[in-house]
């Protein structure tokens, strides 16, 4: 079973953890702590390692404060080669912009549902910017850390866009 490093850093939207692989790239992240993050990266072992995640939680605290639009931390999210297609298509989004998951979908010519699912499992939240996916109504329609939560990124983005 693999292991990761992780850490936890408290953001005015609460706890946001992420893990990294040997290399230093991400493996994980999601809003909440140690089990929160382990939802979104399966069974691999977390260890605690504030040294080796701190340069990923430095680029988190960096974007959440509106010092930075993009991420530069390599990434390496575990997933099928269809959910891969899917994150990819999302780092495609430009910052303070949205897309339906029609559009994403017509993009990858699959189905809404389909991309929906795959962006319902990005373990690289916030990173992978699934928070840019929207209802075709302009709804802020599912989002696994809430509502609220991808209310909150959205308007970052657009007060600093």
């Amino acid at each position: 079973m693999p292991s990761h490093r992780f850490d936890t850093l408290q953001t005015p939207l609460g706890p946001f953890s992420v893990s990294v692989d040997d290399t230093g790239a991400v493996t994980g992240a999601a809003f909440g702590g140690a089990d929160a993050l382990q939802a979104r990266i399966g069974r691999a072992t977390l260890i605690r390692d504030p040294a080796a995640a701190r340069a990923a939680l430095s680029e988190v605290q960096a974007w959440l404060s509106g010092r930075t639009r993009h991420f530069s931390l390599p990434l390496n999210a575990n997933g099928s080669a269809f959910q891969k297609r899917v994150w990819s298509a999302l780092l495609e989004i430009p910052y303070g912009e949205t897309r339906s998951y029609g559009e994403v979908a017509r993009a990858l010519k699959s189905s809404a549902r389909a991309v929906g699912r795959a962006n319902a499992t990005n373990p690289i939240c916030l990173l992978v910017p699934c928070h840019r996916v929207i209802g075709a109504d302009g709804s802020l329609t599912g989002y696994a850390f809430g509502e609220d939560t991808k209310r909150r990124l959205l308007a970052i983005e657009r007060s600093a866009a």
